[in-house]
């Protein structure tokens, strides 16, 4: 595909990088042009200095043939702009823009080819909100993931000792799930090698497994790996911008919620906007100030400013002094690697949320949902089955039959609404969606064919 992404900053170029490293035809367009250099001579795409939302910078972007614009720039005013020019000078078939500002996105009919022509609208912030919430309503998961409309859930958590798969092989599960409960282990990271398993499979301490399984078993399946532990009740959030502020909104109504924020104006409006949480005036990195709110008694710190160094500080310092489980928003790839697991047990990247949405746009075939794993070097994703025996690679085979690419395991299987947990023997119908991760990002394009139908189907 030939894709112009508007904005090379966090987002953008993380979604450049991902978007070219698959062969696609990408050209990034941003006014800083030392920012584009480091980038052009890191990757392969082309590069334009502009503004994003000039009809002739979007030109010399290749603007005219292009199949998808994406518009990331930081400014939600540019990036509605640009798509309204990519689609009354050039007919830009497909048009993403992040959209920032709640004071937008709660408008849903503004955003149509009547009034503002952009097909898929991205709210960042949402997304990660979304995503933390999950997690904290799963204590011990690292990763929640929801496919088919919430009937089957990705959970990805960590194997602690003495639990009752620790050390085990992975033929065990069945027979401690019972009859009543199927799931489906579709990969093991030991360390940052993805495994895919069989029955033979050890379990061990400390891996990271992805399982899937009905949504309302959740639970039950992650105690396998997992030591029960006990519910959250008491939430604290530094930072309340865009995101804190959301979270906090979303769990005043179930959870003893305090926020700290540094900024007053900031402050003054969560206080007044929020109605059953307490709103701090301070540094969530004050030593004293933690003290004070009994930090030790949080069952779940998030650390969620907009500095990567204030996060990763206040995340130790809560950490340190007891809060039970921490998880910080962290921008910088480079620092997850150095702090996630020792100093803090989840980190949050609003760039590889972001890209598993983009993604989902972007993919061939009948691909419905994206979502990336492992800091980007891993997908599972949700596509639907098309066609017959004679058109589809897919329809009328076993799961054992299906010429998967070697990292590929499909999960489970949702037909109409049940969820069928993926055994060799399952025979794959016309219209079912099938839930594939691939731990290798190379072999993608192996996986999004099997959802393309021949060219004799009608």
């Amino acid at each position: 595909m030939k894709i112009i992404v508007l904005g090379a900053g966090q987002v953008g170029s993380t979604v450049a990088q991902s978007l070219a490293s698959e062969d696609n035809d990408v050209t990034v367009v941003d006014t800083d042009e030392q920012v584009l250099r480091d980038l052009g001579a890191r990757l392969d795409l082309g590069t334009v200095c502009g503004a994003a939302s000039y009809p002739d910078v979007l030109r010399r972007a290749g603007a005219e043939d292009a199949d998808m614009i994406i518009a990331a720039t930081d400014s939600d005013e540019t990036n509605i702009v640009a798509m309204q020019v990519a689609y009354s000078l050039f007919h830009t078939p497909q048009k993403i823009a992040r959209v920032r500002s709640v004071e937008y996105t709660r408008e849903r009919n503004l955003f149509n080819n009547d009034h503002i022509p952009i097909n898929v609208l991205i709210s960042p912030e949402q997304l990660v909100t979304d995503h933390i919430q999950r997690i904290i309503e799963h204590p011990g998961a690292l990763q929640v993931i929801d496919f088919a409309d919430g009937l089957v859930r990705l959970v990805g958590v960590s194997v602690q000792e003495g639990a009752p798969m620790a050390n085990k092989p992975m033929s065990n599960l069945t027979g401690l799930l019972g009859n009543d409960i199927e799931a489906r282990v579709v990969t093991i990271y030991r360390g940052d090698e993805g495994i895919i398993v069989d029955g033979n499979t050890m379990v061990e301490v400390d891996d990271v497994v992805f399982y899937l399984g009905y949504r309302q078993h959740t639970s039950t399946i992650m105690h396998q790996f997992h030591h029960d532990e006990l519910p959250v009740r008491n939430v604290m959030i530094a930072g309340a911008g865009n995101i804190g502020f959301r979270l906090a909104r979303k769990l005043e109504q179930n959870y003893n919620v305090k926020v700290v924020e540094a900024d007053k104006s900031r402050n003054d409006f969560a206080a007044g906007a929020l109605s059953n949480s307490l709103v701090l005036l301070g540094d969530a990195a004050n030593h004293d100030l933690l003290v004070e709110e009994n930090v030790r008694d949080m069952d779940v710190f998030c650390a969620l400013t907009n500095d990567d160094e204030a996060n990763i500080l206040s995340a130790m310092l809560a950490k340190r002094m007891g809060a039970r489980k921490i998880m910080s928003l962290i921008n910088r790839p480079a620092y997850v690697d150095l702090v996630e697991r020792d100093i803090i047990d989840v980190a949050i990247s609003p760039q590889q949320i972001t890209i598993g949405a983009l993604l989902t746009h972007i993919r061939r075939g009948d691909v419905v949902a994206v979502h990336s794993l492992r800091k980007g070097r891993a997908e599972a994703l949700e596509g639907v089955a098309h066609g017959d025996e004679e058109t589809s690679k897919l329809v009328g085979r076993t799961i054992a039959e299906i010429d998967l690419p070697s990292s590929a395991a499909i999960g489970a299987v949702v037909r109409a609404d049940e969820v069928l947990i993926a055994h060799h023997d399952l025979v794959v119908e016309a219209e079912d969606h099938l839930i594939v991760l691939v731990t290798n990002k190379q072999q993608i394009h192996d996986v999004e064919t099997l959802f393309q139908v021949g060219v004799t189907f009608i």
